[in-house]
């Protein structure tokens, strides 16, 4: 049965005869394929980043760090998080998206890999590092495949669906996690799950084109996804980007927003530890409840949009208003401290999971609105940018609130609080989201 994004498109994208000879995966919906690949991508990054964060109080443990010790090793993957924003977005721009995707998976993968042989928290803190610098590449290698390879109308629903795997990298991991740590130990736990991205580079190679260059999309599905006007080709310059308004308006978006959603991946199994005594066994069925929660509200919120502007809403309409929704939603988890029932708090934690997942699946799509897609990979790392110094802050926040009042209640005020103050901002400063016209760079 065809997708909605598909049904809609049928009249487009019907699908003539293969001719002799033709690629295997040559269809009318090759573009879904591609998100597909995406979505492993995207669930392979978030699988190597959680890994730590899980184990974090069994490796607490075992090396004796304190709460504040523990924070100080995230904060440092943080910093190098912001640090590989600003180098891979603009990398991606300047080299591509296939090569550049390829070299950031092996590159994140060998970091994961050699947690598996660290044994200090200096040595811990170099090599989460590492990761931190590799792993931002995700964010703008994934817009800017999506930009390739889907017109306007269909970007957010795409978002939503490659965002996806971000929460299912998240599921797998307390399910994976606990029986291979308790099976083989620690140090394998981080060998094996760090080996995954190898296998997902084999089928990227393979099967990532341009839909210029790509054998397996059918002229039909080339036109339509090239159907969007072109923007001027040539580099755009950073000095051009940092002008406009709107880039201004998405970094502060992604300061205020990111740092929510990392605190909640990297501390919240410590919240389950302290404050509902749970071990590393009884971690698994909370957190899978919470991404899977939050895959609908990936997809939900990026077919929200995609469903009002099929209806003739406005795209600057359709975006808003389904962001401005998912903000309201995240508001709730300001009572996670007042409650002691933990099945209350997972679904509370839920349900902003899910919003800000149904956010930024519009959020995303609203760069390759604002700009052309030269420049995707350069706001894309800016903003990551941005979100890891707010998330190094909500790090730091945190330590210090645990060390000297020992409660959550101050940083869940936060979290449910930081999202409204970023929509009413973004939608002040950007009171449209058509298509910019930038000047493009003559040589760079």
């Amino acid at each position: 049965m065809d997708s909605p994004a598909q049904a809609v498109n049928a009249p487009v994208l019907a699908a003539e005869p293969a001719p002799a000879g033709a690629p295997p995966f040559r269809s009318a919906h090759f573009r879904w394929v591609v998100c597909a690949l995406v979505f492993f991508a995207v669930a392979n990054n978030y699988l190597d980043r959680q890994v730590f964060g899980v184990m974090g109080p069994e490796l607490m443990k075992i090396f004796g760090w304190t709460a504040v010790q523990f924070t100080d090793i995230v904060f440092w993957f943080q910093v190098a998080y912001g640090i590989g924003f600003l180098l891979t977005g603009r990398i991606f721009d300047l080299i591509g998206t296939r090569i550049g995707f390829a070299i950031a998976v092996a590159v994140w993968s060998v970091a994961a890999i050699l947690h598996a042989g660290m044994a200090s928290l200096l040595s811990f803190k170099i090599v989460r590092f590492w990761l931190g610098l590799a792993e931002p590449a995700n964010l703008p290698g994934s817009m800017k495949a999506i930009a390739e390879w889907f017109p306007r109308r269909e970007r957010a629903l795409a978002t939503g669906f490659y965002k996806a795997g971000s929460n299912v990298g998240a599921m797998v991991v307390p399910l994976v996690v606990p029986w291979l740590f308790f099976s083989f130990g620690w140090r394998a736990t981080f060998l094996i799950t760090g080996s995954t991205g190898f296998i997902w580079l084999i089928f990227w190679l393979r099967y990532y084109r341009t839909p210029q260059e790509s054998s397996d999309v059918t002229p039909e599905e080339r036109a339509y996804i090239l159907s969007d006007p072109i923007a001027a080709p040539g580099r755009v310059k950073w000095s051009t980007v940092l002008r406009q308004r709107e880039t201004w308006a998405y970094l502060a978006f992604k300061f205020l927003t990111d740092s929510i959603w990392f605190w909640y991946g990297a501390l919240f199994p410590l919240f389950l530890s302290q404050n509902f005594k749970l071990s590393l066994k009884e971690f698994g069925l909370p957190l899978i409840v919470i991404y899977l929660i939050a895959d609908f509200g990936s997809v939900g919120g990026g077919w929200l949009s995609t469903h009002w502007i099929r209806r003739g809403w406005s795209i600057t309409r359709a975006r808003k208003v389904a962001m401005l929704i998912c903000c309201l939603c995240t508001v709730p988890v300001i009572f996670v401290t007042q409650t002691h029932r933990l099945w209350l708090v997972i679904s509370l934690v839920g349900l902003a999971h899910a919003a800000h997942q149904g956010l930024t699946s519009n959020l995303f799509t609203t760069v390759s609105d604002l700009f052309p897609k030269q420049a995707i990979g350069t706001v894309a790392g800016l903003g990551g940018a941005a979100g890891q110094i707010g998330t190094a802050i909500m790090t730091l926040l945190t330590g210090y609130l645990l060390a000297t009042t020992g409660s959550f209640t101050a940083l869940f005020f936060i979290a449910g609080s930081s999202y409204l103050v970023a929509w009413t901002i973004f939608h002040f400063a950007v009171p449209s989201l058509e298509p910019l016209q930038l000047e493009p760079a003559a040589t760079t």
